[in-house]
């Protein structure tokens, strides 16, 4: 009983988690110059990648690879689909060049690096496909190389800042406030919905593979869902969508990347399809933004990215 009360709770408090890092976030954006865009990808991102990072961290210590490289690639995959489908149908998304040119193409090229690294052996004359504590290094190298480029245009794009939304102005101590007590929610909040959804999936007999793609995949991105959905309906849609693309940096460069500098990551050649949903989704991505209004992603293209999400649920039930 104790088990469903806490699943149920998990979900009020990443809601108020999610409302409360939001708030806070844009509040320092504001008061800083700093725009949506690379709070977005930076702080917000961090905050609602926490439980992803959590779950990685164990599963690789537990050397349970399949759940931690599921739970990346699920949830690359509902942040996609998913929460970008659900987002743009509570408020079409306005997707801003930079973000078209540079952002989007940058979480597709760390998607192929990842399947690179993994189908490849760099070192040795092993046989069997693993991520290394080498690629590891390899995907934080990138990473650094992805917060370096926020830092310049936090520089280069401080004159031109454009806030929008309603977002209230708050102290800094209170905007921090906000920001930890909204990540701990998230935090919190995810890892109560995870651990109850894992247990009741585990009592009907399903796999740890399964379980990694689909129950925890959505399990630890209901943090970027919550939040980029509440972003949305704030009207801070450039908070939305640098949630999702950094969310998925964030997983592939440096969660799978601390993942596999703890424990190497046996790599089973079956979650290439998943990769590949990963890259047909990032192509979709940038496909129809200019299909779209003032390049925006509209209702429709989101109804179309759930739907591409259901048929690929149905496609990981089959696969079994």
């Amino acid at each position: 009983m104790l088990l469903y009360i806490l699943f149920v709770l998990g979900f009020i408090i990443l809601i108020k988690g999610a409302d409360m890092l939001v708030s806070g976030a844009s509040s320092i954006a504001k008061r800083f110059d700093i725009s949506d865009m690379v709070v977005g990808l930076t702080v917000v991102s961090f905050g609602t990648s926490l439980p992803e990072l959590i779950i990685n961290i164990l599963s690789s210590m537990q050397g349970q690879s399949e759940l931690a490289i599921g739970n990346v690639f699920g949830s690359n995959v509902a942040n996609l689909l998913l929460i970008i489908g659900v987002t743009s149908i509570i408020c079409p998304l306005p997707i801003k060049r930079n973000t078209i040119l540079t952002e989007i193409p940058f979480s597709l090229i760390a998607t192929l690096l990842v399947g690179f690294l993994a189908n490849a052996v760099l070192v040795g004359d092993k046989t069997s496909l693993y991520i290394s504590r080498l690629d590891g290094g390899i995907l934080l190298f990138f990473f650094v190389l992805f917060m370096a480029y926020i830092y310049n245009i936090s520089k280069t794009n401080k004159d031109e800042v454009i806030q929008e939304g309603e977002t209230p102005m708050m102290t800094i101590p209170k905007s921090v406030l906000y920001m930890a007590l909204g990540g701990v929610g998230l935090f919190l909040g995810g890892k109560w919905v995870v651990d109850g959804a894992v247990s009741i999936a585990q009592s009907f007999g399903l796999s740890e593979s399964f379980i990694g793609l689909t129950i925890v995949a959505i399990g630890t991105s209901l943090p970027e869902l919550v939040t980029s959905a509440m972003a949305a309906h704030r009207k801070n849609i450039d908070i939305a969508i640098g949630n999702v693309i950094g969310s998925n940096i964030f997983n592939l460069l440096w969660i799978l990347g601390i993942s596999a500098v703890i424990n190497p990551l046996p790599f089973n050649v079956v979650s290439n399809s998943d990769i590949m949903v990963m890259i047909f989704a990032s192509t979709l991505l940038v496909v129809v933004i200019p299909l779209g209004k003032k390049n925006t992603i509209d209702r429709w293209n989101g109804i179309l990215f759930l739907f591409i999400y259901v048929a690929y649920i149905a496609f990981l039930v089959q696969r079994g």
